[in-house]
């Protein structure tokens, strides 16, 4: 688990907490507009657990909204800096294999994931078991069918959709989904999905988008949201245990 952790801190350090990414406005413009999204899920009520802080751009629109707000993060760097800019946010500082709530949550958010993991499955299955009878899991993953990653193939720029980037790479991925295997995935933990989203319509790779306005990104966003699903650079599936 170390190598794990290491692995965590090299993405950190590399990505999340380096300012001279060129693409990062990109994708915490793509984060920023899922969060409009995100915010209607969730009910005063609720207790809701975030899988990794990122960019803490979720967690900075959501933490304050539910009954409870809890991140498990297993990078310390990031954990820390959560400690640090949101004393009020529940930190666990873990593997997401390793950990085991204290109470049931009602939503669950796996925001850009299970792209980084060894074994989604029995991740999956394990996560499970975190939410409370009715709760959901929300997820955010990138789409293998994206009309950028179909252009690229069509100009023998990539062999296939599902191949990983350089930009891939840095940031961790280890697979690209459609819709079809992610829900594949659900099923397969025990959980059914029920209702699904497309995010963002790129139409080039982020490193062709450098010069994009602020207000060309976020009309491209909303654009998005008009579009069949399959078509978003991200794709978003809601999904209840089956039990």
């Amino acid at each position: 688990m170390k190598a794990r952790t290491d692995e965590l801190e090299r993405i950190a350090h590399t990505y999340h907490l380096n300012d001279d990414v060129p693409d990062k406005f990109i994708e915490d413009a793509c984060q920023e507009h899922c969060c409009d999204w995100l915010a209607a899920l969730v009910s005063p009520q609720d207790v809701v657990i975030e899988l990794g802080v990122g960019e803490g751009i979720t967690l900075s629109r959501l933490a304050a909204l539910p009954r409870r707000y809890v991140v498990v993060e297993g990078a310390p760097s990031l954990a820390a800096q959560v400690r640090d800019e949101y004393p009020s946010v529940e930190v666990v500082e873990a593997l997401f294999e390793q950990h085991v709530p204290d109470e049931p949550c009602d939503k669950l958010m796996a925001l850009h994931v299970l792209e980084h993991v060894d074994d989604p499955v029995p991740l999956l299955e394990h996560l499970r078991t975190w939410l409370a009878p009715g709760g959901e899991m929300v997820v955010v993953v990138p789409n293998r069918r994206s009309l950028h990653r179909r252009l690229a193939v069509l100009m023998g720029l990539q062999p296939e959709l599902d191949t990983l980037s350089p930009r891939d790479h840095l940031v961790g991925h280890q697979r690209v989904y459609d819709l079809p295997t992610l829900e594949d995935d659900l099923r397969r933990a025990g959980l059914e999905p029920f209702a699904r989203k497309g995010l963002f319509f790129k139409p080039l790779p982020n490193a062709m988008m450098l010069d994009f306005s602020p207000q060309l990104v976020q009309a491209l966003n909303d654009l998005g949201d008009e579009l069949p699903a399959d078509l978003g650079a991200n794709i978003a599936v809601r999904a209840r245990r089956t039990d």
